[in-house]
């Protein structure tokens, strides 16, 4: 049976998927494969099932060896993935679009609402021994219902945060890379305007050299005094230093990050000694039922590339089968 290299151990359901049709090399801990012990484990591979933890490039497609037939990433985004590389050598990527849209929209309103309503600083003050009494002044937060929000990148993601938001009566404005064709109740506006205008802005657009450091001093200017930033998208797409600096200065009222850069962040980086700044552990698809659904597409996406058949989750831009990308391999 082929062999098939899965990066770190994914739920059962797609374990259960592959285990019939292939022989598992299942990385048994829970940190990313070291990147020597990762290009020792892929050899021979004829799948890598990766992780957005692993940087899956030309120097880890030439140690697997010219058996390599695909690579299935568990994980919507692809920029752990040399996609360019891979198309040239005929190697088809796979990804898990849309299974994880209503969790991590869950999880971006559940961000945007914990930073409006200061609960992480409450519920510390509560453990200090701080609150001695209720107070009319003390710990007040921002309202939601009826406030604007700003939507960057209005993908599959950014459409769901925007119908969570309709039913708080919020305002939604809208900006992405391309023309948006269906606002479906949103305003779509500039950038700038965008900034100006938003109360919470939050962040969904995929990361590229166009968009890292999106949201930097300049940027983090430009949006209204008192505004919220929320990120659930790549951490690259903000320069955290600004983001420490426009916190500590009063200018943002706090912000809420569910990924940063790198992950984890070192215990004293900037961002973490500022009370306003709300940080989880990159857990936007962390449901039972989103996580399990990633598995089944990942495991099938590496069973396609496997058998010669087109993959049923395709990266975009990507090759679809072996052997029809534009060079071979070498």
């Amino acid at each position: 049976m082929p062999r098939v290299f899965v990066a770190r151990a994914i739920p059962a359901a797609g374990l259960d998927l592959l285990r019939p049709h292939a022989e598992l090399d299942v990385w048994p801990d829970c940190l990313p494969p070291p990147r020597a012990a990762l290009l020792e484990r892929v050899r021979g591979a004829g799948a890598v099932l990766s992780l957005l933890t692993d940087r899956i490039d030309a120097e880890v497609m030439d140690a697997a060896g010219p058996g390599l037939k695909v690579i299935s990433n568990y994980a919507v985004g692809l920029d752990n993935v040399d996609l360019a590389e891979a198309a040239r050598r005929g190697i088809p990527v796979g990804h898990t679009p849309g299974v994880l849209t209503e969790s991590t929209a869950d999880l971006a309103f559940a961000l945007l609402l914990a930073a409006a309503r200061r609960l992480p600083e409450g519920e510390r003050a509560v453990k200090a021994g701080q609150w001695l009494t209720w107070e009319p002044t003390w710990m007040l937060g921002r309202d939601v219902a009826s406030a604007t929000l700003g939507i960057v990148g209005y993908g599959r993601i950014g459409r769901a945060v925007a119908a969570r938001a309709r039913g708080f009566r919020m305002r939604v404005l809208a900006c992405g890379r391309t023309p948006i064709a269906d606002p479906a109740g949103a305003q779509e506006v500039t950038m700038d305007e965008l900034l100006a205008r938003s109360d919470f802005v939050s962040l969904h657009a995929p990361l590229t050299d166009a968009t890292r450091h999106l949201i930097r001093r300049e940027t983090l200017a430009r949006m209204k005094r008192g505004a919220i930033l929320i990120n659930t998208a790549r951490g690259g797409l903000v320069d955290q230093d600004a983001l420490a600096q426009a916190l500590r200065d009063g200018h943002l009222a706090g912000a809420a990050l569910d990924v940063t850069t790198p992950e984890p962040l070192p215990a004293d980086h900037p961002l973490l000694q500022v009370p306003t700044c709300l940080v989880v552990p990159h857990v936007g698809s962390a449901t039972i039922e989103t996580r399990n659904r990633m598995a089944e597409i990942a495991a099938r996406n590496a069973l396609a590339g496997l058998r010669g058949e087109p993959l049923p989750a395709p990266a975009p831009g990507a090759t679809a089968a072996p052997g029809t990308g534009t060079a071979r391999r070498g």
